[in-house]
């Protein structure tokens, strides 16, 4: 089941739930030498990872406090991390916040440490694993993690140490609830009937993808 921007304004009370220039050897993918890594969309609402003409590219929506999101990144995240390693795959990330009952909420913070995670020389690996921890580590209907928390989850997961320092002030990186409305937004141009989390868009097929497919992944990167 998906939760609805709907739903979850009126149900408080609920449980939560790039081209990578890629070198064969008997016909087997390898790491390419330059480190694929993370930048902002350019409609500012959005996180890259990974090489910007990767032959698949997807597009995440996702709540840091929906426990569904939650079990996309332990079912598949190592598997994304993989792809985006090889050159395969970018994934743009796009928060939502439509969980949070005021504008510096749980959501917004851990949104915010996320284009804090943006910099030169974070990598898309590094950002990958970052997002794994924060999901793993979700505490829904808390005031959830601090930030020396999230700054210890971007340190665990190779984030460089000046940008963890950021994450730890928690400097603003965005106007918060703009992305949010944004973001939201643009998921319900693309799904008014469902517009949930997590939602997995593919631009270049202009289609949503059935994530509750165990095989959509391996199916979607068959398809380069």
């Amino acid at each position: 089941m998906r939760i609805s921007r709907a739903v979850a304004m009126f149900t408080v009370g609920l449980l939560i739930t790039a081209a990578g220039c890629s070198r064969t050897v008997d016909g087997m993918a390898q790491p390419d030498p330059r480190k694929p890594g993370v930048v902002v969309s350019d409609d500012g609402h959005g996180i890259v990872a990974g090489f910007d003409d990767a032959p698949i590219n997807v597009e995440i929506f996702t709540e840091p406090q929906c426990n569904h999101c939650a079990d996309l990144q332990a079912d598949f995240g190592d598997d994304i991390a993989r792809y985006l390693n090889i050159g395969q795959l970018a994934v743009t990330y796009r928060p939502l916040t439509f969980l949070d009952d005021v504008d510096d909420g749980y959501s917004a913070r851990v949104s915010n440490a996320l284009f804090l995670a943006v910099d030169p020389e974070t990598s898309a690996t590094a950002f990958q694993a970052f997002v794994e921890e924060l999901y793993a580590q979700q505490r829904p209907l808390t005031a959830g993690p601090s930030n020396d928390e999230i700054a210890d989850m971007a340190r665990e997961s190779g984030i460089p140490a000046a940008v963890v320092d950021r994450i730890a002030g928690g400097e603003p990186a965005l106007d918060v609830v703009d992305m949010g409305d944004s973001n939201f937004g643009y998921l319900f141009e693309l799904n008014p009937l469902d517009p949930g989390t997590p939602t997995v868009y593919h631009p270049s097929a202009d289609e949503i993808l059935d994530i509750y497919d165990n095989n959509w992944l391996s199916k979607l990167m068959a398809s380069a």
